[in-house]
């Protein structure tokens, strides 16, 4: 349990069963009345974010969520599986859980994985990493200074937009987040 006053961006919230993390908070003290805490929360399975409002100093019941250094080792059906890097323990992730982060995967590659009581809640990748591309169509020639995008397939098998100019074999850092292409990577 911490009171509201106790609130920090990133600490998980357990609300009527549901996991929630704090995106946002601001304590406002109004002229009149008592003082609240308002929050802006993020669903951690579903991703909904929602505004909530708590009287300042009320109790609310927190989540223990164990962050831990992985890294992803392969693909076995539908489940990726997990290495930790200290114990060396090796845990099964449904393909569900971990999501969009799928598309941005390699194998050895480092990931943090959110686990509470034993339940894997979400993988985070790092903000980018650097893929190469497998296939795309080519460029047409005068195509390269028009500044226009083009689908690409990554090596494993996302799919971007990335500018003309760029061929299949050319290595790009790509945002994890939204999937933006960010730059060549020599």
């Amino acid at each position: 349990m911490a009171s509201t006053n106790d609130l920090k961006n990133g600490m998980v919230l357990n609300l009527e069963g549901q996991l929630w993390s704090v995106v946002e908070f601001q304590h406002v003290k109004p002229g009149k009345g008592p003082a609240f805490v308002r929050t802006k929360l993020k669903n951690v399975l579903s991703g909904k974010v929602v505004d909530k409002t708590f009287n300042a100093g009320v109790k609310v019941d927190t989540a223990n969520v164990d962050r831990s250094d992985m890294q992803y080792l392969y693909r076995d059906g539908e489940d990726f599986v997990f290495m930790d890097s200290k114990t060396y323990d090796q845990i099964h992730v449904p393909a569900t859980t971990v999501g969009k982060a799928a598309g941005f995967l390699l194998e050895n590659q480092e990931a943090i994985v959110a686990q509470h009581d034993g339940t894997v809640l979400y993988i985070e990748l790092p903000a980018s990493v650097v893929l190469e591309i497998a296939h795309t169509e080519p460029g047409l020639q005068g195509d390269r200074s028009t500044g226009g995008t083009k689908p690409a397939t990554l090596e494993t098998g996302a799919v971007i937009q990335v500018p003309l100019f760029l061929e299949q074999g050319t290595r790009v850092k790509v945002d994890t987040r939204d999937g933006s292409y960010l730059g060549r990577v020599s």
